[in-house]
């Protein structure tokens, strides 16, 4: 039985990616494809790690650790050192964004209450708003 096979183009399409992406992730050794003659020829293998390098990259992976989650990938052990560190990293990116979130959040709220003085200070004109100002002073 023959082994699916796939061209840069197949991939780039089905992932919304460019080719020179799929080349890129290849200078960085993340996915090596076969050749024949001057095309490269993916695997079915290689397909699952570029979704997979898409899918961390999406979560704020670096390339660096997606790299070493395909490194640890060993099918005769379990992989549970592949399963030990990708649980540690996303537990560590979970908390980064959970603390972004926070961040965003404060961000927005500020930005928020400074419209509705803007457009309170808009709507009522200078004039007014400095009278209000020394009536509260």
């Amino acid at each position: 039985m023959e082994e699916t096979r796939y061209s840069i183009t197949e991939l780039a399409e089905e992932f919304g990616v460019t080719s020179r992406t799929i080349r890129f992730y290849e200078d960085k050794g993340l996915v090596s494809p076969e050749r024949e003659g001057l095309t490269r020829v993916y695997s079915r293998s290689d397909r699952a790690r570029l979704k997979l390098i898409l899918r961390g990259r999406r979560l704020g992976f670096s390339l660096q650790d997606m790299k070493k989650m395909i490194e640890l990938y060993d099918p005769s052990q379990g992989s549970m050192d592949q399963l030990k560190f990708t649980l540690q990293k996303c537990e560590d990116q979970l908390a980064k964004l959970k603390s972004q979130r926070t961040d965003i959040n404060e961000a927005i709220s500020e930005l928020e209450q400074g419209i509705r003085d803007l457009k309170e200070y808009k709507d009522k004109g200078p004039a007014e708003m400095n009278s209000q100002k020394l009536k509260l002073a």
